[in-house]
């Protein structure tokens, strides 16, 4: 298995831009002061990221050419974590489109950068196997048991015609998805959860592996992703999901 390592900081990434075809994990680590994920696209054909840039609209599914393939989802300010997934030889890039209280998506602050994956030094390794499988469908989380306190290698799943994401918040204590949501429209004073964490946007027939150790709290699961029908966030149609872990 490759390891591949990418830092964020504000606003942009440190992160190799030639790493080899197979499986792959992917560790990410936020030094900025803010929160930030690392979401990965491939692009059919030539396509470049600054070509995607180019082509994209506000709440808009992306071009046809570029495909969501996960990566590890947001965490806050020196916290780190990592995914696990396979990859073939093309063209990608990393972006980061977490908002702004200005609402100027980190991507267009020029946090992205091309990623090309390469067939020489390829592996062949599989996946690992996980204690958890979640299945992310229109517009429910889908555990496949309930979820306890410990670590977890959970085995994530678009199984849908349009991409999801998980995005783990562990709320602080008295806090719930309401005040999430209207602390998601301002991001005025502290966040009323920690970001953890998940898998970024993510296509079918794409599995990734997330480690995730889940503390006895309230914890909130949402996709951001724009709806490909409308254009609205997915918490929107009702993709947020609230679990008690003991």
């Amino acid at each position: 298995m490759n390891t591949v390592t990418i830092t964020a900081h504000d606003f942009k990434f440190t992160a190799p831009r030639r790493v080899p075809a197979g499986l792959t994990r992917f560790r990410f680590i936020n030094e900025g002061g803010t929160l930030h994920h690392a979401q990965l696209l491939r692009f059919s054909g030539n396509h470049t990221v600054k070509e995607f840039i180019a082509a994209l609209k506000p709440n808009s599914p992306p071009p046809t050419w570029a495909s969501e393939v996960g990566g590890p989802n947001a965490v806050g300010p020196k916290s780190e974590t990592a995914v696990i997934q396979s990859l073939e030889p093309g063209n990608y890039a990393i972006l980061c489109f977490v908002d702004t209280p200005d609402h100027v998506p980190h991507i267009m602050k020029g946090m992205y950068q091309d990623l090309t994956v390469t067939r020489s030094g390829a592996n062949s390794s599989a996946l690992p196997e996980g204690d958890i499988s979640l299945s992310l469908v229109d517009y429910n989380f889908n555990w496949s048991e309930p979820l306890t306190a410990g670590s977890h290698r959970v085995t994530v799943t678009t199984d849908a015609a349009q991409p999801h994401e998980l995005t783990v918040l562990r709320l602080n204590p008295g806090k719930n998805a309401n005040d999430v949501m209207g602390w998601l429209e301002k991001m005025d004073g502290p966040p009323p959860a920690k970001a953890i964490g998940g898998v970024a946007a993510l296509v079918k027939g794409r599995p990734v592996s997330v480690g995730l150790v889940f503390t006895p709290a309230d914890y909130v699961f949402i996709c951001f992703v724009p709806d490909a029908k409308d254009g609205k966030p997915h918490f929107m149609h009702g993709m947020v999901q609230t679990v008690t872990v003991k």
